[in-house]
């Protein structure tokens, strides 16, 4: 390491003009990652409603399909309306009354069923399928033309819709995030770093593997756009500390060191060692969301990771370069530091340790089970924003057209017609059910020779299969909906045993049955990883316990406050925010247990040990974690999006009462245990433990 230290501080100014070039394909490389607005997606392709939704794009153009609610127009304006949609680049299909009878012949004329799916008072609807996905540019570029072309009183509603309304809002926020993110983070740094120059330092550093990071995103081919939003955020808060390290240690060589360069190189030697050991569990827990059949936890886990190596990185190759470049405006713009030092607080927890320790089983039991029990959403469309020109549409279309939820339920070529009238009729007896339409049932005798049959042929019957649609009056995501789905299911199977169902309503059904096996694989997986982690750094069976039963209590902290407040989380929260918060903040929590073994190496009886280890280490806990808080309340705090502002509100939240949980709970434990982890951690300094109050913790 030294060789190459040597080489990071000898060649600083080419490494330096060699990482600015670098940041020119990045820029390209992030302008050309195709983003993803469409979460249901991330469903495992073997779940029931993602074959149903293969079948539905690929057989009949329906997996990306919206309805346009036009209001008080002219059934003669509307078929211009419609002329001008079709000819939109991405359109595939528009589907009107007029493509099935002529617009001079009476909507009475029209089967009851039709007149019922179509017209509502002075309201009509039409169906537009598009020829790419759900999210693909083009569809989204589509979307937009067809908003300049209806009137104001024109509203579209469904996925593709609300997909691109969530990337305008994306697009539009994103840039507030970020300056509010790293505004907030700089006051933190000013807070706890003596130099009024190094937090922009800093910034400018950790810019560096932000690029890299979204610009690397490209070999992906695509990301969420919760990745997009939430990745920023993230990187700054869990890889800032980083910085410091490095600063703090090179002040320190300075003084023993006849040179800046030789201060420089023995810093970068110390602290990669130490960072890279801390990097390695805030790596770990976000492999370990890589494990989720939900394949966003992918997504999520493959970008954070990486941009935790890249900050890594950056830190011993770039910022050297930044820090000696500006040595001077450092050491020369100082004020004095503000989070200080803690003396008091050690002192207090060395002498309520039992208390303490009393306390957290008496908080922990009733926070357990409040974390296990708290509220999730997975109806996503309840909680955008309802100014959002597809939730007025959404909206519009439960009100005049009864359609709270669409099922598209697909059954096999061979099954009779006579049978699928059938279907219709013990589904329309199924609570909820507002009505049914299929191919079979607008067919017959009673219906006007006018009425063109095979127009609509295409619509329900395609490939190997036949389309039923139900409108459904239930929310999707809820029980009853749940419930009707399995009823639904029940009755098509004894028709055809591989029918299947898809739409929203199954999308969102699946999504609860796959997300909970997810939050149970990934928060075990989680602790495993980090248990084995800890138990090698420390060598040790008793410390991984401590540090991790001190987090997850935290956690259970942090997502158990929602279930006393009545607060409903969405469905991601749970298995991403503890994740991250364990893989983040345990840090904290092995850099106070790293100091406390340092000071009984010293000689010191533990009691002082664990006070000084707690005086000294509390600097760097508090600044760390409220550069964290700081990065993600600004994004809670401004955004609109309830998904975005719960997860960085939690993370925010999350992060301050790991702070405290270390600087109370885990110095109870070491002080209380320590005895205890003597016998079961190699080459642990052995201490006597005084009896009595300590009075003070002075050196």
């Amino acid at each position: 390491m030294e060789k190459i230290s040597d080489f990071i501080v000898r060649f600083r100014n080419q490494i330096l003009v060699l990482a600015i070039l670098l940041l020119i394909p990045s820029y390209f490389g992030y302008v050309n990652t195709k983003v993803n607005y469409d979460l249901l997606s991330y469903l495992p392709q073997s779940s029931e409603s993602m074959k149903a939704q293969k079948i539905l794009g690929d057989d009949f153009n329906l997996a990306s399909v919206d309805f346009l609610v036009v209001n008080g127009m002219k059934d003669k304006d509307v078929a211009k309306l419609e002329e001008k949609i079709q000819k939109i680049d991405g359109v595939d299909e528009v589907y009107w009354r007029d493509d099935a009878v002529d617009i001079t012949i009476p909507k009475e004329a029209l089967p009851q069923k039709v007149q019922d799916a179509l017209y509502s008072d002075d309201a009509t609807m039409m169906i537009i399928t598009f020829k790419e996905g759900t999210s693909s540019t083009r569809t989204m570029d589509a979307i937009t033309q067809i908003k300049k072309t209806a009137s104001k009183d024109c509203y579209l509603a469904g996925t593709s819709a609300i997909s691109e309304d969530t990337k305008d809002m994306v697009d539009r926020e994103m840039p507030v995030f970020s300056a509010i993110a790293v505004a907030l983070v700089l006051v933190v740094l000013w807070l706890g770093l003596e130099s009024n120059f190094a937090p922009f330092v800093f910034t400018l550093g950790i810019m560096f593997p932000i690029i890299y990071n979204f610009g690397t995103n490209v070999f992906l081919g695509q990301i969420s756009y919760i990745t997009k939003a939430l990745a920023m955020v993230l990187q700054l808060a869990v890889t800032m500390d980083y910085s410091i390290f490095l600063l703090h240690r090179y002040q320190e060589e300075k003084q023993k060191n006849d040179s800046n360069e030789k201060a420089m190189s023995k810093a970068i030697q110390a602290t990669f060692v130490s960072i890279s050991s801390s990097s390695i569990t805030t790596i770990a827990g976000f492999v370990a969301l890589c494990v989720m059949q939900l394949t966003l936890g992918r997504d999520i886990g493959i970008v954070m990771a990486k941009g935790v190596v890249l900050g890594v990185v950056s830190t011993i190759i770039v910022l050297p370069s930044l820090l000696m470049i500006f040595d001077k405006q450092i050491e020369r713009r100082k004020h004095k530091v503000l989070i200080r030092p803690m003396t008091r607080l050690p002192r207090w927890v060395i002498n309520h340790r039992k208390q303490i320790l009393i306390g957290f089983i008496c908080v922990m039991i009733p926070m357990t089970y409040a974390q296990a029990n708290t509220k999730k959403y997975y109806n996503l469309i309840d909680n955008m924003p309802q100014n959002f020109n597809s939730i007025i549409g959404t909206n519009q279309l439960k009100e005049k057209f009864h359609m709270t939820t669409t099922h598209f339920i697909l059954v096999d070529d061979s099954v009779e017609a006579k049978d699928i009238e059938k279907i219709c009729d013990e589904i329309d007896d199924v609570d909820g059910i507002r009505n049914t339409i299929a191919y079979e049932q607008i067919v017959g005798p009673a219906v006007s020779n006018a009425f063109e049959p095979e127009a609509v042929e295409k619509i329900f019957h395609n490939g190997h299969y036949k389309l039923i649609i139900a409108n459904s009056d239930y929310k999707g995501a809820t029980s009853k909906e749940n419930k009707q789905l399995d009823q639904i299911d029940k009755i098509i199977k004894k028709y055809d045993k591989n029918a299947v169902i898809g739409g929203e309503g199954a999308m969102e059904r699946d999504l609860i049955t796959t997300t909970d096996v997810d939050f149970q694989v990934v928060n075990v997986l989680s602790i495993v990883l980090i248990f084995i982690i800890i138990a090698f750094t420390f060598k040790s069976f008793s410390l991984p316990i401590i540090l991790v039963l001190t987090i997850e209590f935290a956690i259970n902290i942090n997502m158990g406050i929602p279930y006393f407040t009545g607060t409903v989380l969405p469905f991601i929260a749970g298995i991403v925010i503890g994740t991250i918060q364990l893989g983040a903040t345990v840090d904290y929590a092995i850099l106070l247990t790293t100091r406390f073994r340092e000071e009984l190496e010293k000689g010191k009886e533990a009691k002082r040990a664990i006070g000084s280890a707690m005086k000294h280490s509390s600097t760097s806990i508090m600044t760390s974690g409220f550069s964290f808080f700081a990065a993600c309340i600004g994004v809670a705090a401004v955004a609109d999006m309830d998904l975005l502002k719960s997860m960085c509100f939690l993370l925010a939240r999350g992060a301050l009462i790991s702070v405290a949980c270390i600087l109370i709970v885990l110095p109870s434990f070491l002080l209380t245990f320590h005895k205890f982890i003597e016998k079961t951690t190699k080459n642990w300094p052995k201490a006597v433990v005084e009896k009595g109050r300590l009075e003070n913790v002075e050196e």
